[in-house]
């Protein structure tokens, strides 16, 4: 029998939930119906507030900030995954040495929030005049923040990886870097997938903080095109288009993990156990015809 967290509801139960949901979908409805009426009553729907998203020009620099939002994006995740795989293999070191500085710079940038990296990079390329600009100060803050959370994920997809496993790969001889290699990673790609592509939503949407620091992404584009006098300062027209094609990107990267949780599920499915014989027995002997002795 399988386990559950509670009982199957019976009919009254059934009743109240159904009540329970149009309820709360009413409720839904009604706040998001007087969301729509008060935009609407301050003007937000005229049409002088969208006429500007039909011009080429401001068509194109939409694109020029998605383009400036997918490339930070793109090569901070590059960056990140690197660090955090060498974080997460110092971190799991049987040196000293090598594994407390990891613990400690994982940690610290873990515990600083990403504006402050980015502040930090932005400011102090404005003092010391090193000429890396905005791009790289976006880059680089979210390499080192993303960078020790993927350092963690690497680490505790290594340790979920049943011990038997590791100690079998000992007892066969081999070195502790081979036993990572060869045996724990590959048993562990699988389950860590999901939450690197994750992890990697959660930058993609934080690339929206380089606007703070003049970086020209997509919401710095939005911030722009926002304030002109001449289409009526249509701020939330913009941001609402903006916030549609964040949350086509940030939806797209879910279906992938989705895809890649249900895949690595079927994949233990297809490796576990075989499931039991259900074949009925045999007349003469009364044994499972699948059944060994």
């Amino acid at each position: 029998m399988s386990a559950v967290l509670y009982d199957v509801p019976g009919p009254r139960a059934k009743a109240r939930n159904r009540i329970a949901n149009v309820v709360v979908i009413v409720l839904v409805l009604a706040a998001v119906g007087w969301v729509v009426y008060r935009l609407n009553a301050s003007g937000q729907f005229e049409s002088r507030r969208w006429i500007q998203f039909q011009y080429t020009s401001i068509q194109q620099q939409l694109l020029d900030g998605l383009l400036n939002t997918l490339k930070a994006a793109g090569l901070a995740t590059v960056f990140a995954v690197v660090l955090g795989a060498v974080l997460a293999a110092a971190r799991i070191s049987d040196h000293k040495w090598v594994r407390v500085p990891a613990t400690l710079v994982i940690e610290l940038f873990r515990a600083i929030p990403l504006l402050i990296l980015m502040f930090f990079f932005y400011y102090g390329n404005l003092q010391w005049q090193l000429g890396i600009g905005p791009f790289w100060d976006v880059v680089f803050g979210l390499t080192l923040y993303n960078g020790s959370v993927l350092a963690e994920i690497f680490r505790a997809g290594i340790a979920a990886v049943p011990k038997g496993q590791r100690e079998a790969s000992y007892a066969l001889g081999l070195r502790k870097n081979q036993v990572v290699r060869l045996v724990l990673l590959p048993q562990a790609i699988s389950a860590m997938l999901p939450a690197i592509v994750s992890q990697l939503v959660v930058l993609l949407k934080d690339t929206a903080l380089g606007f703070i620091i003049t970086y020209g992404e997509l919401l710095y584009v939005a911030k722009q095109m926002g304030g002109r006098l001449q289409y009526g300062f249509p701020y939330i027209p913009t941001y609402m288009v903006v916030a549609v094609i964040y949350i086509g990107l940030c939806s797209l990267l879910s279906l992938l993990a989705r895809y890649l949780e249900g895949r690595s599920r079927r994949r233990r499915k297809i490796t576990g156990a075989p499931p039991p014989i259900t074949t009925a027995p045999d007349a003469a002997t009364g044994l499972d015809r699948g059944a060994t002795i």
